[in-house]
């Protein structure tokens, strides 16, 4: 089996994220998709708390895309790597990422140790790069081109992004 790792903040998650999970399956690249919401991330504040974004994600992900709720508090990406690979040793495990993260992904702790699972690149807003490393498949799926961030500053665009279940939680309990 094939398997997906999306790791994020999902802050909050919005239809982009879910459209990508969708389409790798869809297309192929992938049979199914963890998802796994960081408890935090070294670049990013104002995280809504965990509990929230997982939540928000149990309300949009179905079928082979799951919400892993167990594996958020390990801090790099490669613990993550290693523990789905030990425990699904006969499946190929690979790390999706957005093309926003190539420019740093050298800087990543044990990156080197990412690219021998495999990397599935998502085009993302557009973004442009010469930067290719083995092991890295480059998904052609066209997904909605949106951030967190613009969601976040944006309170009109959020009925276009956001499945309704969402700003529903995101309104009832007074997010962002």
């Amino acid at each position: 089996m094939k398997i997906g790792i999306y790791v994020g903040s999902f802050n909050p998650v919005h239809k982009g994220h879910i459209d990508v999970a969708n389409k790798l399956i869809e297309n192929n690249y992938v049979d199914k998709i963890y998802i796994i919401p960081t408890l935090g991330y070294w670049n990013k504040n104002n995280l809504a708390p965990l509990n929230d974004r997982i939540n928000m994600l149990k309300l949009v992900c179905s079928g082979n895309t799951i919400v892993d709720t167990t594996n958020n508090e390990l801090k790099y990406t490669y613990q993550i790597m290693d523990l789905y690979k030990k425990n699904y040793k006969n499946d190929d495990i690979k790390l999706i990422i957005g093309m926003d993260n190539l420019k740093e992904f050298h800087k990543w702790v044990n990156y080197d140790k990412i690219l021998n699972y495999g990397v599935i690149v998502v085009d993302r807003n557009n973004i442009k790069t010469n930067i290719k490393y083995d092991n890295m498949i480059f998904a052609l799926i066209n997904p909605i081109q949106i951030s967190s961030t613009e969601i976040r500053n944006n309170k009109k665009i959020r009925t276009k992004y956001l499945d309704r279940k969402v700003l529903k939680y995101i309104n009832d309990n007074k997010l962002y």
